[in-house]
């Protein structure tokens, strides 16, 4: 099996892994009518086997699949929900490198502060982005930490979603004033689920490896 071919084997196999799991669903976005499923652990750590290129086309091209086959109504909450598993996908596969992109991520939760602030209901709530979005930059000070920087993936996109909510659907400020202890519970939910998601892939992977049932895959991000 060519180098090619192989790349495409496992993005082919991530992608029909993560259509599944996103079929089932986990709870409610509150203020939407959107759930996160368990494709929200699964997604994010699909950068560390395919790199974030190749992650991102997987789960771009599974959330894509999910709307087209299921004929979902191309709602505002629809759209904004495609866009922060990306994010999570992009820092898990880069935030380890010592390059500009591990880097360049945490402009992210950064941007997205700002932006949170400086909306009209953004300012009646400004502890709220303050008190999460600063931890996938914290983060990369350990970023070697596979629960920290599943933390700090699952924070970025929980920075992106929020920020596009704010800005699309006008969430009222008791909205935000609401969700803290659900945001604490649910993120550190998340991020034991990305970060258990990718040692049971991982190990199976190899495992699968070893017996010759599958290709060696080599891991993008250890």
């Amino acid at each position: 099996m060519t180098s090619i071919t192989k790349k495409l084997f496992f993005v082919a196999l991530f992608s029909v892994v993560g259509f599944i799991a996103l079929q089932i669903p986990f709870n409610q976005i509150m203020g939407s009518d959107v759930s996160f499923t368990l494709f929200d652990f699964f997604g994010p750590m699909a950068g560390g086997f395919l790199g974030p290129v190749l992650g991102i086309a997987s789960v771009f091209g599974v959330e894509v699949f999910n709307i087209w086959i299921k004929q979902t109504p191309l709602t505002t909450g629809t759209i904004i929900r495609i866009f922060p598993t990306l994010f999570a996908v992009f820092y898990f596969a880069v935030i380890a490198k010592k390059k500009y992109q591990g880097r360049l991520i945490l402009a992210v939760p950064i941007l997205c502060t700002l932006a949170f602030i400086v909306h009209p209901i953004g300012r009646q709530v400004p502890y709220y982005p303050l008190m999460f979005w600063w931890i996938p930059v914290a983060a990369y000070f350990k970023r070697n930490n596979l629960f920290l920087k599943s933390l700090g993936a699952t924070f970025t996109a929980h920075a992106v979603g929020s920020t596009a909510f704010l800005w699309a659907l006008n969430l009222p400020a008791e909205v935000w004033r609401n969700l803290p202890p659900i945001v604490a519970a649910e993120r550190l939910l998340f991020a034991t689920g990305i970060a258990a998601s990718y040692l049971v892939v991982k190990y199976t992977l190899t495992f699968l490896a070893n017996k010759k049932v599958l290709p060696k895959l080599d891991i993008a991000v250890s």
